[in-house]
């Protein structure tokens, strides 16, 4: 990839591809191609083949997917499958059939199973059984690394995918009903602040350890990968450190500043007790994340702040 070159980035106002948009920028590339969702139906053939025809990317960040927390996995399952199915499918084959010189998908850790020992490892793909709650979710990311594979094996194109952990960041969703463990924290502290609660209740024991990774550290890791990384096998992208929920929920208690208690519920479920990922592969290629849990926590909870008047 050269400053000139026309890259296209789908997804560009999700927290991925955003923070995508801001590396390429401040790298000095001025050809940067996106589309809004209400512009470009990515789950609609035609459209897809049309806008890549037109428009001839080089390179394509393919960050866009239908996303949601447990409860909205479990509940529009079909539409999980069906519209990220879509997504992926019509603009990998679009972009084979208009010679597009490189693509990367982005997964989500939820493609390893299960049960698959701990750290994952990239080659635990497809060893076990999927955790059932997310599964339309995952069976589709997987679906999305195979189409790059086999693009790559049938018709040679340089198709690479990359796994990320847990992400937070600029533009995250802090949706109580539907947000990830980190953003959800955030917003429960800032608000038992604003309230002067005397405690927060945080669900389960505590005791389930999660990995983390800022998301302008992925936004780095996608740009080195896609200027150094040409290989059929994905790639985890994560810090290789992980924390408890309840370290976590005394990290963001601190940073938010919030005076009282901390309580658990321990009649709601843990979910899996460990999810980390092995990110020998990233490291041993020459890249390592930059930003620290506390750090990270301190600039999205500074956004939360500038973005609470429109939640």
């Amino acid at each position: 990839m050269h400053q000139n070159s026309k890259v296209y980035i789908a997804g560009h106002r999700g927290m991925v591809g955003s923070a995508i948009v801001r590396k390429l920028e401040a790298a000095g590339f001025t050809n940067i191609i996106t589309r809004r969702s209400s512009e470009l139906d990515l789950r609609n053939q035609l459209a897809v083949q049309d806008f890549f025809e037109q428009e001839k990317p080089e390179y394509v960040f393919l960050a866009a997917a239908k996303v949601g927390g447990i409860q909205a996995n479990n509940i529009y399952r079909a539409e999980f499958l069906y519209d990220n199915l879509m997504i992926e499918a019509n603009i990998i084959h679009a972009a084979y059939k208009t010679g597009v010189e490189k693509l990367m998908f982005l997964g989500s850790s939820c493609i390893y199973p299960k049960l698959a020992p701990q750290p994952l490892k990239e080659d635990y793909l497809l060893t076990g059984e999927l955790e059932p709650t997310n599964e339309p979710y995952a069976i589709a990311k997987i679906a999305g690394i195979k189409l790059c594979e086999a693009y790559r094996d049938q018709y040679g194109c340089n198709f690479i995918s990359v796994m990320p952990t847990n992400l937070y960041g600029y533009n995250d969703n802090y949706d109580l009903q539907n947000s990830h463990v980190l953003p959800a924290l955030i917003r429960k502290f800032h608000e038992a602040k604003e309230n002067g609660d005397a405690s927060v209740t945080v669900w389960g024991t505590g005791s389930p350890k999660r990995e983390f990774l800022f998301a302008d550290d992925l936004a780095d890791a996608c740009y080195f990968l896609m200027e150094n990384y040409n290989e059929k096998e994905l790639v985890n992208v994560g810090t290789g450190e992980d924390i408890s929920i309840k370290e976590l929920a005394l990290l963001v208690k601190e940073i938010t500043e919030f005076e009282g208690d901390l309580e658990f519920d321990t009649s709601k479920p843990d979910g899996t007790p460990r999810k980390l990922m092995d990110v020998s592969k990233l490291n041993s290629l020459g890249f390592k994340y930059s930003t620290s849990l506390r750090e990270g926590i301190a600039l999205a909870y500074e956004d939360f702040k500038n973005k609470i008047v429109e939640i």
